[in-house]
């Protein structure tokens, strides 16, 4: 198990890929992000001064976490004791972006354990994890479904039954995100809204060979249903 760790943390993102194949469509637009109601954001930066050995320009410690608050698109940073004494317990936030390379991902939830808000106020939160393309999600899941989801962490996907955004090689050190993959979430608002992770590096390039390509850049959308309503149509 060390050992394996050990691979992982030192070639998580040594290559990126973006699927098992690229469609036309795909090789020149990537995915069409845009659809005129998600918000799309690119190259949101994670903790770039960080790496996980010794690495020219980076410090060799863990990554700072930062927040997200999907309303207005607010990254909050955690490096200091009161940065976590004011914001994690807060609801003031939705997505805690941690762990290596910033790539394990939460949704505030104050009852799940190990989950950055646990114990604070972010008590109606849920996610649950749908294995269908983004555009094609156009409907939140029942409120039994969310009750019942046990997705905390999304993050390494070790097996096929893991909510994890990605797939990594331990022998090729190759990270992948997994394509028709759409996390739905119940915001403490009472708001539904669905997201997608799409990727790590700098330009959201559909591979990456250079082994210094810029990371991490996080490339994601999500669209927020404002009226209360579970119609999650964006195409």
């Amino acid at each position: 198990m060390k050992k394996n760790r050990k691979l992982f943390t030192a070639g998580l993102f040594s290559v990126l890929m973006l699927g098992t194949a690229c469609t036309k469509e795909e090789e020149e637009g990537q995915y069409a992000l845009e659809d005129g109601k998600s918000t799309v954001i690119y190259d949101l930066a994670g903790d770039t001064g960080a790496s996980m050995g010794n690495t020219d320009g980076k410090e060799p410690r863990p990554f700072n976490t930062f927040l997200f608050r999907l309303r207005d698109q607010k990254q909050i940073w955690i490096k200091t004791k009161d940065d976590s004494l004011r914001w994690l317990k807060s609801a003031d936030w939705d997505l805690a972006f941690t762990g290596p390379y910033n790539s394990e991902i939460y949704v505030n939830n104050a009852s799940r354990n190990l989950n950055p808000g646990y114990g604070g106020e972010a008590d109606n939160t849920a996610v649950v994890m749908v294995e269908q393309a983004y555009d094609f999600v156009n409907e939140a899941v029942s409120d039994e479904m969310f009750s019942k989801s046990e997705v905390n962490k999304i993050g390494w996907a070790g097996s096929g039954e893991s909510p994890g955004w990605f797939y990594y090689s331990l022998t090729t050190h190759i990270m992948q995100a997994i394509p028709n993959r759409t996390y739905i979430l119940r915001l403490q608002d009472g708001k539904y809204a669905k997201l997608q992770l799409v990727n790590a590096y700098k330009g959201n390039p559909p591979a990456v060979t250079d082994l210094n390509w810029p990371a991490p850049y996080y490339t994601f959308r999500y669209y927020i249903q404002e009226d209360g309503s579970k119609n999650l149509k964006t195409r």
